[in-house]
């Protein structure tokens, strides 16, 4: 019985095969006289290949232009950014860190992105300059400005902890729209940290000199550039 049973399944797997493939070859038949009956209109017409041809090329073209244009006005818009002190005064943390960051754009820094949340070790703002140097930003926002609580050495020591360690800053930066207090300056020298404050802050967003023709004693550019 055994061997009746497998002798019958073989013959019938048999006979589905040959019923798949006589299923297939009439599909296959029908393909092969559908694009032949396709590349012989193509070849008849082939003026309408060249007319899709030229206008895919100008369509191209425009759009490259269109793109162009559109690349130059962003930069133009962004080359125009200017914040005064009491626009930045009024924004919340979260986006003073945009404000910083559209300012590191408008200089140059075309990587400029804000980075700043939870668990973002010390970071707000990253970018790298036209010289190649990374930077590191952290913003403390002042709701009441110059009178809201100065920043201090313990946050100047979150962000030397990480600056150069962690986000591989090339110059770490402290940006802050109220006061520093002077022992934070003087840990800041110590450990080759920048400042940003109210008064630089002020320059740097209503003006249209970059952030590093404001700060002193920056390393040096990691590329030769046109700036250098």
């Amino acid at each position: 019985m055994t061997r009746r049973a497998s002798a019958k399944r073989r013959t019938t797997s048999r006979r589905g095969g040959q019923q798949d493939a006589q299923a297939v070859l009439p599909v296959a038949a029908a393909a092969v006289v559908i694009t032949v009956m396709v590349v012989n209109w193509l070849l008849a017409h082939w003026w309408l290949l060249l007319v899709a041809a030229v206008l895919g090329f100008l369509g191209g073209v425009w759009w490259w232009q269109y793109r162009a244009r559109q690349a130059e006005l962003e930069r133009a818009r962004a080359r125009a950014l200017r914040y005064q002190l009491t626009q930045l005064d009024a924004l919340s943390h979260r986006q003073f860190e945009h404000a910083i960051r559209d300012l590191m754009h408008r200089d140059g820094c075309s990587n400029a992105v804000q980075v700043g949340g939870r668990a973002d070790l010390g970071a707000d703002v990253k970018a790298t300059d036209p010289l190649g140097r990374r930077w590191v930003i952290q913003c403390k926002h002042r709701r009441s400005g110059a009178q809201g609580a100065p920043v201090g050495t313990p946050d100047l020591q979150v962000l030397n902890g990480t600056g150069r360690p962690v986000h591989k800053g090339d110059v770490v930066v402290l940006v802050t729209n109220g006061r520093i207090t002077q022992p934070g300056r003087a840990f800041a020298r110590q450990q080759r940290l920048h400042l940003v404050d109210r008064h630089v802050l002020a320059s740097w967003a209503a003006g249209s000199r970059p952030l590093w023709e404001l700060l002193a004693a920056l390393p040096s550019p990691r590329r030769p550039s046109q700036l250098s």
